[in-house]
């Protein structure tokens, strides 16, 4: 129904939502970097939907606890993203790094899981600081691994799979608290004790575990993901481009000098002088 003032026609294969998903999937690299922003991101949305809630109901925190402990997180990422992330993506690596995020990201939310103290709160949300060093890791991973024609296609996959993780993850932790019978309501926590809030649960944090669990999945799937150096490529590709010049170099006689063509490849000099009747250009 588009009309053709509007510009060329839209065809149904243009329109495929899954088109680029099939385009990417032929890449087992990005492919894989894929299944491991899915696996990481999912618990995370979820702790985001539910875990202040939680700190509320179940650890007892205050309004005044809350805001206190997001702006101790949210300072120290800061922190972590911008000096500790430059400084391990010199030193480790893009991979490395990656594993190093998920593997405290996995850390916190075992933490969490396990903690029933306040305290164990304020100390692993020091550790879920240094986890949000993990995606801006996989972002470079992923501008590292893509072909150049699959750099836009690839961004946009793993945010689009962010955005499905926002709407999996909070039904996820929901229906877990709920198996484990961990009720959180919006009383307040004088109105709602801990001990009636903890009723039938087996764990204090149940989803938090699973969500540890799936992490650990995530992990592993990360330890496939090859460490490729785009240097070494070039460095590959020039090596066989010189040796083919070699080989279709003219031979010289033996008792000839062989100097180089440029004394400095990177200075290039042209002068230009007249003699009479004759101009030339010396290089």
């Amino acid at each position: 129904m588009r009309p053709l003032s509007w510009g060329a026609q839209i065809s149904w294969r243009q329109a495929d939502p899954f088109a680029s998903l099939k385009k990417v999937g032929k890449d087992s690299t990005v492919l894989l970097i894929c299944i491991t922003v899915f696996l990481s991101y999912l618990p995370e949305a979820g702790q985001y939907s539910s875990f202040f809630l939680y700190l509320r109901q179940i650890i007892g925190f205050g309004s005044i606890k809350i805001t206190a402990f997001i702006a101790m997180v949210g300072i120290l990422s800061i922190v972590a993203q911008t000096v500790f992330l430059t400084i391990l993506m010199r030193s480790l690596g893009n991979k490395n790094t990656v594993l190093l995020g998920l593997g405290f990201q996995m850390l916190q939310l075992a933490w969490y899981g396990f903690g029933s103290q306040p305290w164990m709160m304020w100390a692993a949300g020091t550790v879920a600081a240094m986890s949000s060093i993990t995606f801006p890791a996989v972002s470079a991973l992923v501008s590292r691994n893509a072909e150049s024609d699959q750099q836009g296609v690839a961004q946009g996959i793993i945010t689009g799979i962010r955005g499905l993780c926002n709407g999996l993850g909070p039904a996820l932790y929901g229906f877990i608290f709920y198996v484990f019978h961990v009720e959180l309501t919006e009383l307040e926590p004088e109105l709602n004790s801990n001990n009636a809030a903890l009723q039938g649960a087996v764990i204090p944090g149940p989803p938090f575990l699973f969500g540890a669990c799936i992490v650990l999945m995530s992990f592993l799937v990360a330890l496939f993901i090859p460490e490729y150096s785009k240097g070494s490529g070039i460095q590959k590709q020039s090596s066989s481009i010189s040796g083919s010049l070699t080989n279709n170099a003219p031979e010289r006689g033996s008792g000839e000098d062989i100097e180089p063509l440029l004394q400095d490849s990177s200075i290039w000099e042209l002068s230009s002088f007249e003699e009479p009747g004759n101009r030339c250009t010396e290089l």
